[in-house]
């Protein structure tokens, strides 16, 4: 990885699916990687580590449920755990990203393109990754 490497993660965790995004080197543009059918947060890390050895990301965005008011949402904790568990694994920065309504804003995309939802929610979590990133990537990297 070069200095000028803006190569980014982007994590939508769940308990049962985890949605991935990564940026591109110029840290311009998320795109869907892909998603994760994990049975544990340990299996969960397993999965991830092997993303991270893959694409040796600079840095982690991590989908931070805030509730609209801004407050912590009682998933905080789980998130918060799932992130010190991470840092186990990983030595880079990881940052938390509000992930208000990513979910809602990634089923109005594939809606909007005429597809249908059903039983897929993995393109769900895969889009939702894609928006925290790109969310992250507009209001940090790209001032």
């Amino acid at each position: 990885m070069t200095d000028y490497d803006k190569t980014f993660l982007g994590i939508d965790y769940g308990e049962r699916r985890i949605g991935l995004a990564k940026s591109d080197p110029t840290g311009l543009i998320a795109s869907a990687l892909k998603t994760l059918e994990v049975t544990s947060m340990e299996n969960a890390i397993a999965q991830i580590k092997k993303e991270i050895d893959e694409y040796e990301p600079n840095g982690i965005v991590v989908g931070y449920p805030l509730l609209p008011s801004g407050d912590r949402s009682k998933k905080c904790d789980i998130i918060d755990a799932f992130i010190e568990q991470l840092k186990a694994e990983y030595s880079g920065p990881i940052h938390k990203e509000d992930e208000i309504y990513s979910s809602g804003e990634a089923e109005k995309i594939i809606h909007a393109h005429g597809k249908r939802i059903g039983k897929d929610k993995k393109r769900i979590d895969r889009l939702a990754a894609v928006i925290i990133l790109q969310r992250f990537l507009d209001e940090t990297l790209n001032k």
